[in-house]
């Protein structure tokens, strides 16, 4: 980027986008960590692309996995957050546990554990709520929704946590417990992960102030 375009938005900020499919970008992108060094396929197919096109100055480097659970995810952290010392930490995770027919409060407890890591090294957080999938049973569906409800209760009592409502950016307007374009009833749309990186924005340039 040349100085003149930098002055204009603003410093560089550096954010990782932590999770699974979701944020990797399934079924049309394999994020950098899938297929290394920059990821491979549609790179519309992934909020973090959609961000960067709207924020010129954010770096926003996708680590999200496919099929991962939260015990997974946890465990890059210190490779994929803490080694490249971001601005801001966006987490996106949870489903895969829902499907296997964890508990919410375990899920809970797992994620809480991550935001936790990322507020002691004092790096922000941007604490996303799960979104849809075609196939979810009411089980999951009630899962899903006690452990959303959780993660905004949370991010409103802890200082540099923020929640963003992404299942409702990528919800179907008249059955919100679909998602609102899918090509495998699994994972967003390239036009629906744009959708999420709109309801993300808001959110993280309130952070970052």
């Amino acid at each position: 980027m040349d100085d003149g375009r930098a002055a204009a938005h603003g410093p560089a900020r550096t954010i990782v986008a932590l999770g699974d499919s979701t944020t990797a970008g399934t079924p049309g992108f394999l994020s950098p960590v899938e297929a290394p060094p920059d990821g491979a396929g549609d790179a519309t197919s992934q909020y973090a692309w959609w961000l960067m096109q709207a924020e010129p100055t954010w770096r926003v480097l996708n680590r999200g996995v496919n099929r991962e659970r939260t015990e997974h995810i946890a465990a890059r952290m210190e490779r994929d957050v803490f080694a490249h010392a971001p601005d801001l930490l966006i987490l996106l995770a949870g489903v895969n546990d829902v499907y296997d027919g964890d508990e919410a409060s375990a899920i809970a407890t797992r994620l809480e554990a991550m935001y936790a890591r990322a507020l002691d090294a004092r790096i922000p957080v941007v604490a996303c709520s799960i979104i849809p999938f075609d196939s979810a049973t009411p089980a999951h569906i009630a899962c899903m929704h006690a452990v959303n409800a959780w993660i905004a209760d949370l991010a409103v009592r802890t200082p540099h946590m923020a929640f963003c409502d992404t299942r409702a950016a990528t919800a179907h307007p008249d059955a919100p417990d679909r998602l609102r374009e899918s090509p495998d009833g699994l994972h967003p749309s390239p036009a629906v992960y744009r959708r999420m990186a709109d309801a993300l924005r808001p959110v993280v340039r309130a952070v970052l102030g």
